[in-house]
């Protein structure tokens, strides 16, 4: 085992590899060909003497022996940056927290907690990134983020399988809601019933991937008719608004719902509740770390009382 000839750019390719979650998506990410990056890899598991990604099916994922490779790996690449930001004569990067989010997050809650991180802690940088859950958890085992933002759905499995298992708090539970035109038969009432989504149009946020028909109603007894793709939360209500068709939010999101929209409950069948993670990984957090997450808490014990004017649970039939 000999890592004195390891380059950086070996190292920066397997964090790439780490977060993206396979070599075509790392090769895109960085501007290198497949082979190069190929390569790299190779050339770094030869020096460890030991496979540092298990390669699987669905893409691939560090080993045991990869973990403590990567974990060795950040420290010494967040040196190289902090160097050459010192060099540069930039500030340094002490006070930086890197933040992820899913994309709802970013609606409303997000700006919350950066708008009250800017009045109590103005020295403190915070740097964010969008992504769904499976790429943030990804992230974050690569040491690219210090905290994110993930959504869960039941049965609420840890988000991923690896040890250690990383550190996660639950910051609200609410039911999954609809977005309907306001000019719409089903906005007449305080509630959805279930049975009434049966042959309605969908504005969904993916067809196809890790994040599924999202937008379409879970559990849906037909192949839904989804007539517009769009990822951006705001994008689809907006949609929505112009009576496109339905889409699924979470509850606090009603916040941020334009006019022409109603968000509303959905009665029948199982209870679809939504929980908002706030994940890192198990090592102790810096001080920052800390001061972060508790501005996020607090955006998100806030955000979730102001939601609560949208009831969970819709009246029982009468």
């Amino acid at each position: 085992m000999d890592f004195t000839d390891v380059s950086l750019t070996a190292l920066r390719v397997l964090r790439a590899v780490a977060e993206q979650g396979t070599f075509t998506a790392a090769a895109a990410s960085l501007g290198y060909t497949q082979s190069a990056v190929s390569r790299q890899i190779a050339a770094i598991e030869r020096a460890a003497g030991a496979e540092l990604l298990e390669r699987r099916r669905d893409g691939v994922r560090l080993t045991a022996a990869g973990r403590v490779v990567m974990r060795r790996a950040t420290v010494v690449l967040d040196e190289i940056d902090a160097t050459a930001r010192e060099l540069s004569g930039l500030p340094g990067q002490a006070g930086t927290v890197r933040l992820g989010w899913f994309p709802s997050a970013g609606a409303v809650l997000l700006p919350k907690a950066l708008a009250a991180l800017r009045r109590t802690d103005p020295g403190l940088h915070v740097v964010t990134r969008e992504g769904s859950t499976p790429a943030l958890v990804r992230a974050l085992r690569a040491g690219s983020l210090d905290l994110a933002l993930l959504a869960a759905a039941p049965p609420f499995r840890p988000p991923d399988a690896e040890s250690p298992a990383l550190a996660l708090q639950t910051l609200t539970e609410r039911a999954l809601c609809l977005a309907v035109p306001a000019a719409h038969p089903l906005a007449r009432g305080d509630y959805v019933d279930v049975a009434d989504l049966r042959g309605q149009r969908w504005i969904a946020g993916s067809t196809a991937g890790e994040d599924g028909h999202m937008g379409v109603w879970p559990g849906l007894d037909e192949r839904p008719e989804i007539v517009h793709v769009a990822r951006d939360w705001l994008a689809k209500l907006h949609l929505v608004a112009a009576g496109c068709g339905l889409t699924t939010v979470p509850a606090p999101l009603a916040a941020a719902a334009p006019p022409g929209v109603r968000v509303l409950p959905v009665r029948g069948g199982p209870q679809e509740q939504r929980r908002l993670l706030l994940a890192r990984l198990p090592h102790p957090p810096s001080d920052a770390v800390v001061r972060v997450a508790a501005a996020v808490r607090a955006a998100a014990l806030d955000h979730d009382l102001l939601g609560h004017d949208l009831p969970d649970r819709p009246p029982p039939p009468a």
